[in-house]
Formats: structure tokens, sequence, C-alpha cells
């Protein structure tokens, strides 16, 4: 596994989600905002190196979290202190949602038949609606992380037939752009609107100066994983989420 690359990735993922709320604690990053997304309301680690505090950083993060009245979560990826895992669980936390990301060169091509807006509008929100539950913590951080952005970001609706068909967002993070909340509506499934939305937010990207493109998804959404790999988007590691109910 190449942990410059999955370091790289995790950076470029804590730009794409911004966080009103960080603290540090030894390697980790400890963020939280509304209670709605996992991966802006969770802890995760930046340095694979061992911490002999780690059993006093894991009590810390979970009392900062219970302070705050958000349920306390902890991202699990590559570069996870030595025994992180194995503590988590005889502590008592259980293991949630695991997920690739995935990565790689994606050819860019234009498309005249999408808008790209500068914030999630109502229509962007129906349209993910349609595959996504949104809980009003979810929806609520979407719109109020907008202004929380130190990188360029977009929001993508294509439109099909005189309707809105299918909505993404995508940010842009050095050479890395990251594809975000790709949703279709079920009416215009298998026309290739996906391949669409994901090839234009690569030609987005590519003008800023990224070099390729990441994604995040569920292991079981072996659509997505499939359509990220016909895409030139291969994994290159995984995560999983502790929850402290």
């Amino acid at each position: 596994m190449n942990l410059a690359l999955v370091h790289a990735l995790e950076r470029a993922t804590l730009n794409a989600l911004p966080s009103p709320r960080v603290l540090f604690d030894g390697p980790f990053v400890v963020r939280s905002f509304l209670g709605g997304t996992g991966r802006a309301n969770a802890a995760c680690s930046l340095d694979p190196a061992p911490d002999r505090e780690l059993a006093a950083r894991v009590a810390r993060v979970a009392a900062h979290y219970r302070r705050l009245g958000v349920t306390p979560r902890f991202r699990s990826a590559p570069l996870d202190p030595p025994g992180l895992e194995a503590l988590l669980r005889a502590d008592g936390w259980a293991e949630a949602d695991e997920s690739h990301v995935t990565h790689g060169r994606v050819e860019a091509l234009t498309d005249p038949a999408i808008r790209f807006l500068t914030a999630p509008d109502a229509t962007w929100f129906d349209v993910l609606s349609t595959v996504e539950y949104q809980s009003a913590a979810r929806r609520a951080e979407k719109q109020e992380a907008v202004p929380l952005f130190a990188i360029p970001a977009v929001w993508l609706v294509l439109e099909e037939e005189g309707q809105a068909a299918a909505a993404m967002s995508a940010t842009c993070d050095g050479r890395f752009t990251g594809i975000f909340d790709l949703a279709v509506r079920p009416e215009f499934r298998r026309r290739g609107l996906a391949q669409r939305m994901i090839r234009a937010a690569a030609a987005w990207g590519e003008g800023l100066g990224a070099e390729a493109c990441f994604a995040q998804v569920a292991i079981t959404n072996t659509a997505s994983v499939t359509l990220q790999a016909g895409l030139g988007l291969t994994e290159a590691y995984r995560y999983r989420y502790f929850v402290l109910r």
C-alpha cells in the first residue's frame, strides 16, 4: 500500500468535507458538525506511528463528543496508530460502514447539459434525495458547509429531457478532484449520466490544475464500484467507522 498516497487522499478528504469544530489530539484530527455525515463528525489519524497515549486519547475523544451532544465516532483507515482497532473493540465501540477510497485518472469531457452551481439549491437536493436519505442534520450540514470551504467546490446538475436528472458535488484540492454526492434519478439510470457527471467534474478540476480524481463509496454499493472502475478509479485503501452508543 502506498502510504504517501493514503496520507494525501486523507488530507484531501478533510479539506473536501469542512467541519466548523476541529481539534487535534496527538495524531488525531477530531471534527464535529451537526451530527449528520460521518466524515464531518469523526476522529481520524494522520500518523500511523505507535502512540503511547492512545488509550487516554480515545477516552478524551469520546468525552469530547459526549460534551457536544454528538455520537462518538472514529474513522479507521491505514494511518491508524497500531492497536487502535483492538482498543476500540475492547471498549465497546461498534464497527459500521466500510468504504473504498478510489483514485485514478479520468478522461475529462465538458458537457453543455450540466450546470455548475456555487451552492446546492432545491433542485440539487431534490435529485440527491432519490438515492440518499436526507435527515435534517445531513441537509443542514451540506448547506452550512458552503461558506466553510477553503478550496474550490462546485455542485453539478445534469438536465435531461427538460428535467434535473442527475446531481453531484466536486472539490479541487491541488492535484485531486474529489467526487461526492453522485445521484441519478431512477427513471434516468443506465443511460450513462453518472459517467458524464464524473467526466465533467474531471474537466472542471483539470481547469484548476488537478491531475486525478478520487471518490469514496460503500463496499456494498457494487454498482458505484463498477462505475468508478470503468472510468479508471481503482481502490487505494478502505476505511471503517467505529461508534460508541
